[in-house]
């Protein structure tokens, strides 16, 4: 779009006698002149004797679409033609614009951005630049590539991606607490190991035992379960010294013995006449001693009540849990060893032990980092189908049967461009040290797609020159045009990308980084690398034009075949319209701007903004962990059956007292028994199954005749009862005269949703904010949950921050004040849309999600921009016309920038993993909706204003 300040000669009227010539060989061309109010004659530039009367370029410079263009330049020349021979006076030049009488001076209102002509005119001389030394701007940039393609040396192989680090938030409030748990309390796994106590998830292996029948608590079942107990036992691997690593070498012990894999399968094992329908759930009290049972059996039908428990009749499902040592890192790195083995031989042992009754499912502490990491593999091969398809697209876009139109080669080279920045992008990034996380791996699929956009703008330009024109000329015209348009892409998409820098999920800030710095490569390239390889394609046009004017067989084979396909010489004057924008100005553009066509647009988007906001409200928060792994992993179908079983009981959930206090004055002691029991009351704990060692002290004490509220015999007592009771040696921080901090517990349920463990933790905390003791909850899993209350804080940011850049962009190169209500308009549409319809595609919100809800906010700020800034600056007098101007130079564009990047990540579609399939779920709909927005609503609303 041309500035309307652009300074143009303006001839001023002719004599009288010119003017009767003028009338009878081109009436239409008076018409400027016939108020006459300057009543000199005129001479035009150029005009004197000897010299050219042709009509500078800069002339024909004006609004409006090619064609009119191209008829004013006819017209002007038919004037200056017929001036020939008369003899004026020096020429005088006024500005373009309206013309005023003597005396008064005119000056032209600039309605553009101040930005906008300064950023022309710096392109137009690159562009010159470029078309006179192409080969430099050609080689750079490869060498470039070449340099920085070596920091890919730095790219990992072995090393292990931290899913922890990565994919949970930085700073998090559990994080802060589990710092504090590792500072107040030990555990020892070599000797009295509990699992509830431990502050970070230890080595283990979980099996999921199913019956094929109603129940498990038969006999011959636990008789299959007890021989797949001790296979697993009697597992052992060899370390690289030859020496053997046993299951009892490493697993965590309980005095001297291995914690068992199933408390209830180990009491039948010791006694196998036991009834097993007299056991009580969720806990059963075995020979005085209590065996909390929720969390090892699932799928249970109870009976009558026995205390506070009861009557387990039936159970569908079991788990076996096998701990191993962790603290210690040489005893943790055996664990390892060990577990990968049980990996190797889990499924040979199944073949060997032939179940009948049971089926079963495995999963690991290592699981998700192994699969995880097998995942990213999957997702190489996808790499060449995707630029394959993106070349295919882009030679069908711009071949012509005209050989010297046709920009095959020209679109190949631009892919390869892409391919360039990818590599400069990866390679600096990975040089300088910035971490490279599996879901960089999406990166190159976006980059491909979003990079060959201003490949097509730059063609299109170029396409519109003219073929007399030298290549330096035409180069500096392809730059003047396509400068603010590739520069407003490339910043809006680049500030989208970097707002995420801001997030709290160290691997969304690293995607971000990735790919922001890859896209500023595809802009440097493409204004350099690429138009180069334009300016040099521009010399085999010459050629072509030379061969079919006239054919010399003394042309090599090779000179020959770059002019293929052969054709009729070509307009040299004329310029490339594509068949799409005459599809865009004479079909689409009437067809939607009639009366009927605009009621059926405003109806569907209705349905659509109704269906996006019901969807919203659907959306489910956080990163499911089996998500990490791909469709066939092993771990799938553990989780299902988790799910499906085990999901009534959540984590067991630390209470801690974080300051010293005196548990020997009554008062302080209701104080805290009022905040126990107000944890009791929430409806995600579970009340009868509270663990807490006060009470159990308090009971001690009662039984000895011991007074509770004198400090000495309180603090005396001590050493005593914990002999007694040596499982709560680990709950309690003491010192010879003060406990310093100590713990309980409480046993959470109903938490399987994401909804729900978002809502428990966040009650849980809030509970022990208000307690009159000071008090910390706390769990491992908690680690994890932290993300659901991050995710959706994250998220407004990051849009927040992202569309306030949009704006302000769009403020300063395309400052309208209809364009800024159009843009902001769109990307709120578009983000409603997307979240909406993520619930309806089974997609959650969470890291991966975010990112793309983000990369949304650019792409829907292009696709509406332009077509919006199009309608306002169109010089039609109708809302209806102004529309199908906009959707005519405009329309094919933004329709082939939607399907480049569908194109680009269409081949994550067939990706096994979820985190692929969610990207290209995610980059579909910000596409379909935001060229819905640009090519359908959009201008059908801008013809209501």
């Amino acid at each position: 779009m041309e500035c309307s300040c652009l300074q143009s000669p303006l001839i001023l009227p002719p004599p009288k006698k010119v003017v009767r010539e003028l009338l009878i060989k081109a009436p239409w061309a008076t018409i400027p002149f016939l108020p006459s109010i300057l009543p000199k004659p005129f001479q035009p530039i150029n005009s004197t004797p000897g010299h050219s009367t042709d009509i500078p370029q800069s002339l024909c410079r004006i609004r409006g679409n090619e064609q009119d263009k191209g008829e004013e330049c006819r017209r002007t020349r038919e004037i200056l033609d017929i001036s020939k021979g008369h003899d004026f006076p020096k020429p005088r030049i006024l500005p373009l614009g309206p013309l005023l009488p003597p005396g008064r001076i005119h000056r032209t209102r600039c309605h553009t951005n101040c930005l906008e002509k300064p950023l022309s005119r710096a392109f137009e001389r690159l562009g010159r630049c470029v078309g006179s030394h192409p080969w430099i701007f050609l080689l750079v940039p490869i060498l470039l590539t070449a340099a920085l393609g070596i920091g890919f040396i730095y790219l990992p192989k072995e090393e292990e991606e931290n899913l922890e680090e990565q994919y949970t938030p930085i700073g998090s409030p559990a994080k802060a607490e589990r710092r504090f748990v590792q500072a107040h309390f030990t555990t020892n796994d070599s000797y009295r190991f509990s699992s509830t106590r431990s502050s970070s998830e230890t080595n283990f292996a979980s099996i999921l035992v199913v019956s094929n029948s109603e129940t498990l608590l038969e006999s011959e079942i636990f008789e299959e379960v007890s021989q797949l107990d001790q296979a697993v036992q009697t597992l052992s691997v060899t370390k690289e010294n030859g020496a053997p690593i046993h299951y009892r070498e490493v697993c965590a012990k309980y005095r001297t013995f291995c914690v068992p894999s199933n408390p209830l399968l180990y009491v039948w094992q010791r006694n196998k006449t036991l009834d097993l329908k007299t056991f009580t759930f969720p806990m059963h009290n075995f020979k005085n001693h209590f065996i909390h049972l929720a969390g090892f059996f699932g799928g249970n039908t109870l009976g009558d009540a026995v205390g506070q428990n009861h009557l387990l009749l039936e159970t569908k499902a079991m788990r076996l849990l096998y701990y191993l040592k962790t603290e210690v890192k040489e005893d943790s790195e055996q664990s390892k060893e060990w577990l990968v083995h049980f990996l190797d031989e889990f499924y040979n042992l199944k073949e060997k032990l032939a179940f009948k009754n049971i089926q079963v499912v495995h999963f690991t502490s290592l699981s998700r980092q192994l699969e995880f990491e097998a995942t990213s593999m999957t997702v190489v091969p996808l790499f060449h189908l995707a630029y394959l398809l993106i070349i295919i697209f882009a030679i069908i876009s711009c071949y012509r049967l005209d050989c010297v139109r046709n920009k095959m080669w020209v679109a190949v080279f631009g892919v390869v461009s892409a391919a360039f920045a990818v590599v400069s992008g990866f390679g600096l990034m990975l040089y300088i040290g910035v971490p490279f996380v599996i879901i960089v791996a999406n990166s190159p699929f976006l980059i491909l797609g979003v990079g060959v956009d201003d490949m097509f703008i730059m063609i299109s330009a170029w396409q519109k020159t003219s073929l007399m024109d030298s290549i330096k000329e035409r180069m500096a015209t392809v730059y003047s045009k396509v400068a603010v348009s590739i520069t407003i892409t490339t910043i809006t998409n680049v500030l989208a990308f970097y707002t995420g820098i801001m997030s709290s999920f160290r691997s969304v800030q690293y995607f971000c980084i990735y790919t922001g710095t890859t896209l500023l490569f595809c802009y440097f390239y493409n204004i350099t690398c690429f138009g180069a390889f334009m300016a040099l394609d521009g010399k085999r046009e010459i050629l072509c034009l030379r061969w079919l004017k006239k054919p010399d067989q003394k042309y090599s084979s090779l000179k020959k075949a770059c002019c293929l396909p052969f054709s009729s010489v070509p307009d040299e004057q004329g310029t490339d319209i594509h068949p799409m924008n005459l599809f865009f100005r004479d079909y689409f553009g009437p067809v939607l701007t009639r009366t009927m066509s605009k009621f059926f647009v405003v109806v569907i988007y209705i349905l659509y903004i109704i269906s996006s906001i019901y969807g919203c409200f659907q959306v489910q928060e956080g990163l499911d962990l089996r998500n990490l792994a791909s469709d066939d992993s092993y771990i799938t179908p553990y989780f299902n059956v988790e799910e499906d079983y085990f999901s009534d009981y959540g984590p067991r959930v630390m209470i801690i007292i974080t300051e010293s206090i005196n548990y020997w004055d009554e008062d302080v002691r209701e104080k805290l028994e009022k905040c126990i029991e107000n944890f009791k009351e929430n409806d995600y704990v579970e009340r009868n199954l509270t663990e807490f060692w006060l009470h159990t002290y308090m009971d001690y004490m009662k039984r000895n005749g011991q007074d509770p509220n004198d400090k000495d015999t309180f603090m005396n007592g001590m050493p005593h009862f914990l002999r007694k009771f040596p499982v709560f040696t680990y709950d309690i921080n003491i010192t010879s005269n003060e406990i310093i901090s100590s713990r309980g517990f409480i046993q959470t349920m109903g938490v399987s949703s994401s909804t729900n463990k978002k809502i428990m933790l966040l009650q849980l905390r809030e509970t022990a904010e208000k307690c009159e003791i000071p008090l910390m909850v706390y769990n491992q899993a908690f680690i994890y949950f932290d993300q659901y209350a991050a995710i959706i804080e994250n998220t407004v940011r990051n849009i927040m921050v992202a569309s306030t850049a949009m704006f302000i962009v769009s403020l300063l190169l395309i400052p309208h004040p209809m364009c800024s209500l159009w843009v902001t308009f769109a990307i709120a549409s578009v983000i409603v849309g997307v979240t909406g319809f993520m619930a309806f595609w089974n997609v959650n919100l969470d890291s991966i999600s975010m990112i793309n809800l983000v990369i949304c906010i650019g792409f829907s700020f292009d696709f509406s921009a332009h077509i919006s800034y199009a309608f306002v600056s169109s010089t039609k007098t109708s809302v209806n016309q102004k529309s199908i101007e906009a959707l005519y130079l405009l329309g094919y564009p933004v329709l082939q920038s939607a399907i480049s990047t569908i194109i680009g990540v269409c081949v994550l579609a067939t990706a096994k993993a979820y985190i692929f399939r969610t990207f290209f779920k995610i980059m579909f709909l910000v596409m379909v909706f935001g060229a819905a927005h640009g090519l359908i609503f959009i201008p059908v609303f801008l013809t209501f204003f």
